[in-house]
């Protein structure tokens, strides 16, 4: 798990080397145990390591295979690379590191960009051919590593984060009017390639981008799950269990102990579970608590201890106080690539904070319920005909429908489009998904599981030099969980395949427990210090200036701070202000 950064040019002059060093700082957290440089004419790269596998000097990046003239950056984890290196062995190749880049490396050169497709992992990275100055820049099947772009005329820049990009410069900061809406609309969300920065793009999931040396450029998806009831399984409980081990134990691969995310919901215990059962003792898990606000409680450890007890995990509990709450709540803003309205970022800054000084990788158990329908709008879809479904779902899952932000949105934010309610019904228009269920789990587990989980974990993990991995986004995985019929997924209040498989695994008193979540009760009840801090950037010169909000809006929210509620509950006065201090953090 790294950071990289890098510059091509397209109109004959040789890379801003001093543009992509300005880069690396912002990426020192991603990787604290090196630095490296290259330049080639028209391009150059930069690259903070984060040692993983092969901790040697061998595994350094950027990564240069002279001989095959390529050079690589990379950022995530090949988890087959070992057995991928004995079969590239196999064809003559050798190898000088232990390191899965330099597997990528010549895995291109053998395979050219296909080979992406033998990779099991998460990844995003560029290769540079040297003779033709062709570049590929790709990333994984389900988004898990971040690739950020900035073009102008005769120029492309990229990075692992945005701010990396605003710190090199010459950036069009403006604020995107159709990724405004998306972000109050479509649960704070903006799809890929937009980024809320007119300037900023970012490379969708399972796209491989091969650049020419004249700028121009050509996309491929090379991966995408079939929800359709294309695998024939008997006993589908089996399969998804089956399907989920072995994801957990391919995540195992490291030159550092690897611990878990232990919230004491089903999905990190089952991984928990899984790793007990495959034979690791005194596994390290971590659990965070916050105190109680507004009425409601700030910790799960009852059920966190209970499975920690039952497999023998050396557990460490995270109790957040008061007085650490407010310094996290500016870490994260910090921390985060794009503005995520998600409370649950805070708790996980905070946890990774903790975490980071006993292990740099863990196991956490994002994504089981945008594959396996776990959340409370996947069941109001059941039976919904198709040509209704994408208006039943933004009933269930909008923010707030397309008229209200007339009344939100300041006067010259405001577009009559209404681009969320497209975008989805464009999203449930593409064949291939058989029911209205399928159709949401696709749309979900193509864009919101990418941009708002996924990109959170791996933001404030990574704020903290901590390698996240997140089996249930192993992609055979998520195959088999989009072609299990949808009546078995909504059993048992959601995700029932997922408990029936886990019976016997598990504590029962986990699969039988009501949904949860990461509590963060100080943004759900705004009040004390965090609420004046809320109050400081909606009311700050740089908010009035640009005058996103309604004035009149602003207002009713700071009067009644934790009444008014999006669709699915989350603070609208958060969503405002989370917006603000992202903007006012970037300088922008």
């Amino acid at each position: 798990m790294c950071g990289f950064a890098g510059e091509l040019r397209f109109d004959g002059r040789p890379a801003d080397a001093d543009a992509v060093r300005r880069m690396l700082p912002d990426l020192a957290s991603r990787g604290p145990d090196g630095e490296g440089f290259v330049e080639r004419g028209p391009a150059a790269f930069g690259h903070r390591r984060l040692k993983i596998i092969d901790l040697s000097d061998a595994g350094g990046q950027p990564m240069t295979d002279a001989s095959l003239g390529l050079t690589v950056v990379f950022n995530g984890c090949i988890y087959n690379y070992r057995e991928l290196r004995e079969e590239l062995r196999a064809y003559g190749y050798s190898f000088v590191s232990t390191s899965d880049t330099e597997v990528i490396l010549k895995a291109y050169h053998r395979w050219g960009s296909s080979c992406v497709k033998r990779f099991l992992g998460m990844f995003a990275f560029a290769i540079l051919s040297h003779e033709s100055g062709e570049v590929v820049l790709a990333r994984d099947r389900l988004g898990i590593k971040p690739l950020y772009l900035a073009g102008t005329p005769g120029r492309l820049r990229f990075a692992s984060t945005l701010p990396a990009l605003l710190s090199a410069g010459d950036v069009d900061t403006s604020i995107d009017k159709v990724a405004l809406q998306h972000y109050m609309t479509f649960h704070s969300v903006v799809p890929a390639p937009r980024t809320i920065i007119s300037g900023v793009r970012k490379l969708p999931p399972a796209t491989i981008r091969t650049i020419r040396a004249d700028g121009s450029y050509r996309d491929e998806i090379y991966w995408a799950a079939s929800f359709t009831r294309h695998i024939d399984a008997a006993d589908w409980p089996e399969l998804i269990h089956e399907r989920l081990r072995v994801a957990v134990e391919r995540r195992m691969v490291a030159d550092v102990p690897v611990g878990v995310l232990l919230s004491g919901g089903i999905d990190s215990s089952y991984i928990v579970a899984l790793l007990a059962g495959q034979g690791q003792r005194g596994l390290t898990t971590f659990s965070i608590g916050f105190e109680a606000a507004g009425g409601e409680s700030g910790d799960e450890f009852a059920y966190s201890d209970l499975v920690a007890k039952r497999f023998g995990t050396d557990h460490h509990q995270i109790r957040i106080g008061r007085e650490r709450f407010l310094p996290a709540v500016e870490r994260t803003v910090a921390a985060m690539s794009e503005p995520m309205v998600s409370h649950d970022c805070i708790a996980f800054n905070l946890l990774s904070e903790d975490v980071s000084k006993q292990v740099k990788v863990v196991q956490s158990g994002q994504g089981a319920d945008e594959i396996l329908a776990g959340y409370s709008w996947y069941p109001p879809l059941a039976g919904v005909p198709r040509d209704r479904a994408a208006d039943a779902y933004a009933r269930e899952f909008f923010d707030r429908p397309h008229a209200d932000l007339a009344r939100q949105l300041g006067p010259d934010w405001v577009i009559d489009e209404d681009v969320s309610r497209d975008f989805v019904a464009a999203g449930f228009g593409r064949p291939g998904a058989e029911t209205a269920v399928d159709a949401a789990l696709r749309l979900d587990s193509e864009v919101m599981l990418v941009d708002d989980p996924v990109k959170r974990v791996d933001n404030m993990t990574m704020a903290w030099g901590l390698e996240a991995r997140v089996p249930f986004l192993d992609h055979e995985l998520v195959e088999a969980a989009a072609a299990c019929p949808p009546e078995l997924k909504l059993a048992h209040g959601g995700k029932g395949v997922l408990k029936e498989a886990a019976r016997g695994v598990v504590p029962d008193e986990v699969i039988d427990r009501t949904k949860g979540y990461f509590p963060v009760p100080g943004i759900r009840h705004l009040e004390g210090p965090t609420l004046d801090r809320v109050r400081d950037a909606l009311l700050a010169p740089a908010a009035r200036a640009r005058g996103l909000f309604r004035p009149e809006y602003v207002e009713r929210l700071l009067a009644d701070p934790n009444t008014p509620r999006t669709t699915l509950g989350a603070n609208q006065l958060w969503q405002l202000a989370l917006l603000e201090m992202w903007l006012q953090d970037k300088r922008i």
